[in-house]
């Protein structure tokens, strides 16, 4: 399979789908949860900033015929996309495919031999190559430590500094190498954060997803559910952070004697889920994710 969906069943259960219903995938990937959406009826707008993707999804889906739309867009952008419409609901998996993942060219893991690429989307310029060897020492420590949280970013980004010195850092070995020589022996897949660090930076993943989720849900109809499922930390405190201010009422400093704010709560959060027993049995990959979902009220 091009990728297998995540926690399926649980956001299908969530969105509660209904027949003729309109429904938001902003990350498409392999077409999984969208295909899913319409065999119970619903009709979806489907986004995806891959051209793979783009592919993928416009072969498999094509019985579906007008009930989807796909659209080759980010999904930052879904004001523009959805204009005036009104959802019954939203999905977004915000982790990346298993193809690519599994596709060296695009260099996105450690695991395999690639060039240094990284990009989602390969109309934009900036890739993870340019990041290693051309952003300073200085903001590459901090991408490390912001992004994959290292505690040995020091020592890794001087060993980098040192290697491009003599030579330009193109293949994901080469960067996996200097990893594992920076950090102790004892480390799983020491290379894991690095990699997640430079691949958040190049896809700019962090900045504006929790605009992004605030526009989609203003999208939503009352009743209406979105699930966002993340699968890092990084990406997982914006998501709770914002689905928490959606569903607060007063957000004033908690000093303040009376609430001078006004602000309501648009909807309800409801139970954090994690993948089953089952699904990480047939499916190792989905260990880290983590879905959230929230239920507009007004």
């Amino acid at each position: 399979m091009y990728h297998v969906p995540v926690l399926l069943n649980e956001c299908l259960s969530a969105l509660r789908v209904r027949k003729d219903g309109l429904y938001f995938d902003g990350t498409l990937g392999g077409g999984g949860h969208t295909q899913a959406i319409l065999e119970q009826g619903g009709i979806v707008i489907g986004v995806d900033r891959d051209e793979d993707a783009i592919n993928e999804c416009t072969e498999r889906l094509k019985p579906y015929g007008d009930r989807v739309k796909i659209v080759r867009d980010n999904f930052k952008n879904a004001d523009n996309i959805l204009g005036e419409a009104k959802l019954d609901g939203a999905i977004l998996d915000l982790g990346i495919s298993s193809h690519q993942i599994d596709c060296c060219e695009r260099g996105m893991s450690f695991r395999f031999d690639g060039k240094l690429d990284m990009r989602m989307d390969n109309r934009q310029l900036l890739t993870a190559e340019m990041v290693v060897n051309e952003y300073s020492e200085d903001r590459l420590i901090r991408l490390l430590y912001e992004y994959g949280e290292e505690s040995y970013a020091k020592k890794i980004v001087r060993n980098i500094v040192k290697a491009r010195a003599v030579a330009p850092i193109t293949t994901t070995m080469q960067l996996s190498e200097i990893v594992k020589a920076s950090v102790p022996k004892n480390i799983p897949s020491p290379q894991k954060r690095t990699f997640q660090a430079i691949r958040i930076e190049v896809n700019n993943e962090l900045r504006g997803l929790d605009k992004a989720i605030k526009d989609i849900f203003a999208h939503l109809n009352a009743g209406a559910r979105m699930c966002v499922i993340s699968f890092h930390s990084l990406e997982d405190r914006i998501v709770k952070q914002t689905f928490n201010l959606l569903s607060t009422d007063c957000i004033c400093d908690k000093s303040l004697p009376v609430c001078v704010c006004g602000h309501k709560a648009e909807g309800k959060t409801l139970k954090k889920i994690k993948p089953s027993p089952s699904e990480l049995k047939e499916n190792p990959r989905s260990a880290s994710a983590t879905l959230r979902v929230i239920e507009k009220l007004l």
